[in-house]
């Protein structure tokens, strides 16, 4: 018989528009009872590396070809900022979300997001839920420290997700005339019944802080016991990076310094060198360089892989003869975005340089000329596995990151420029120097400037690892996609005045069938809250 806890509690029927079944366990029959966890340490192993393997779950909601895992959320965020564009195309499965349609509560790309991000939060319930650490060994310990680790991962995303903050788009007061203003999501753990579950409130910022810190206080004691055999796997480095995301979202500032260091000295990574970024081989695909902390790959079993295109790959990678970038949607870089970078920062070779330019000519590519056929401004950033860019079963079968130590020293700049603007400067003209730009140099005073700058540095370092949202929306930064000589579709080129009211998720309508205290408490529905600009 199957615990209660694997019943789904927080996971609804798929939306009016999919007419799909209801979805009513959040992991597969065959998973492992309580009785047999606690006499087979091959059992709990499992459940151990059954979380970085949900990070590339294939079709969580058998949805469209966006539904391969945690990679297409961050490609998701991206899409939703200014800086990333998307070529035009009918093969395009990301335009819900770049054109700001169908993104409200009734539609089954509302219903992937929802419903993978609370799978994967069961997923870090059954392996905390399964060691009792009052009895645990110290493997057993390490264990529950990265389960703690990857939930409070999880939650700081959807958290920082779902948060309603006001926009110019949306009123913090739904239709229902609740105000929805700082609520997160509902919390649900291990040891959830199902009663408290189908009426469980979606909570505030301060009670959602305090619930993730807990875990990672927890994971901060336990994980010393665990020596982690890959990077797929969180370790006191990623918790303590985790702790710099979730103080820098608190705008605790002396506290996000204090631990983006401790994740600089704790993990002993250096940050990306030039030949490691544009290695046209191994750029942003091999999970052994010194910089990545934390990140998630795929072998070629993968279901993601085996499936030729959907995938991270696919989907990312402009050089590949196989995947739906080659098929038309391309991710490119932003005109505007693009020009502020300096000529003599080796990352403005991310993206292919236009014709003309000072730059021209001087790109790394996996093949000559398919190089050449690329359009201006494609990225160039993510490259197939092994530089392959014909056979998915190799291409395909790389990494992603989903922390770098590079983000730890862009906190740590922030952080201190938010407390002390002109040391900040220091730092960041200290990192930008020694490690992307020999002849860069901040030379603004004025604190809000100032953050603006380190930040933008930062967006430039991290384009495409779906973080830029995150800030953009923590710092409340208007949008500007419309202006002469865009590449943004006619349809999505918005210019807010504030963050976009999309960057506050909406939760899948069907899910108050299963929890009655969400009813009333929506973040109103975005979609076509802006008009395109027009020349």
């Amino acid at each position: 018989m199957k615990s209660l806890k694997n019943i789904i509690l927080g996971i609804s029927c798929a939306s009016a528009i999919a007419l799909t079944g209801c979805i009513d366990e959040t992991l597969p029959t065959h998973q492992a009872t309580d009785e047999q966890l606690s006499s087979s340490s091959k059992a709990t192993e499992a459940l151990l590396w059954a979380m970085p393997a949900f990070a590339n779950n294939y079709k969580t909601v058998d949805g469209g070809d966006y539904d391969y895992g945690y990679a297409s959320l961050m490609h998701i965020r991206d899409v939703m900022t200014e800086e990333m564009v998307v070529s035009e195309s009918n093969y395009d499965h990301y335009s819900a979300w770049e054109h700001n349609q169908y993104i409200g509560p009734n539609y089954l790309s509302t219903q992937f997001i929802w419903t993978y991000f609370w799978k994967f939060v069961q997923t870090t319930n059954n392996m905390i839920g399964a060691i009792d650490p009052e009895s645990a060994n110290e493997t057993q310990l390490g264990y529950l420290g990265a389960a703690y680790g990857y939930r409070a991962f999880i939650y700081l995303d959807m958290a920082r997700m779902y948060e309603f903050l006001e926009n110019d788009g949306t009123s913090s007061t739904n239709a229902s005339g609740n105000n929805v203003l700082n609520l997160t999501v509902p919390i649900v753990t291990e040891g959830v019944t199902e009663e408290s579950a189908r009426n469980n409130p979606r909570v505030k910022r301060q009670e959602m802080y305090e619930f993730i810190l807990a875990d990672l206080n927890k994971a901060e004691e336990y994980i010393p016991n665990f020596h982690r055999s890959t990077k797929t796997l969180p370790d006191l480095a990623v918790v303590y990076g985790l702790k710099a995301r979730l103080y820098m979202w608190m705008e605790d500032y002396a506290n996000a310094q204090i631990y983006a260091r401790k994740a600089i000295d704790e993990s002993g990574a250096t940050p990306t060198t030039q030949e490691q970024w544009l290695n046209a081989t191994s750029g942003f695909n091999d999970i052994s360089v010194s910089s990545w902390m934390f990140g998630s790959t795929m072998q070629k079993e993968d279901d993601v892989v085996k499936s030729g295109i959907i995938n991270w790959t696919s989907w990312m990678s402009n050089e590949t003869t196989y995947g739906y970038a080659a098929a038309g949607p391309m991710p490119l870089v932003d005109v505007n975005f693009y020009n502020k970078i300096a000529d003599t920062d080796f990352r403005k070779l991310s993206w292919k340089a236009p014709a003309g330019s000072a730059l021209s000519g001087k790109n790394t590519y996996v093949d000559e000329a398919a190089g050449a056929a690329l359009p201006e401004y494609a990225s160039l950033k993510f490259r197939p596995g092994s530089g392959n860019t014909s056979d998915f079963n190799v291409g395909s079968a790389c990494s992603y990151p989903m922390m770098r130590v590079e983000e730890m020293y862009f906190i740590e700049a922030e952080a201190v420029a938010q407390q002390n603007p002109a040391q900040g400067v220091t730092l960041l003209n200290d990192f930008m120097n020694n490690y992307r730009d020999p002849q860069y140099k901040c030379t603004k005073s004025n604190k809000d400037d100032i953050v603006k700058e380190i930040v933008f540095q930062k967006r430039v370092e991290f384009w495409g690892e779906g973080q830029s949202f995150f800030d953009i929306k923590r710092l409340n930064m208007p949008q500007t996609r419309g202006y002469a000589g865009t590449m943004h579709h006619t349809i999505s080129r918005f210019n807010t005045t504030t963050r976009p009211a999309y960057m506050n998720f909406c939760i899948v309508r069907s899910e108050g069938n299963n929890n009655t205290a969400l009813v009333g408490f929506e973040n109103p529905d975005p979609s076509d809250v802006y008009s395109s600009w027009a020349e």
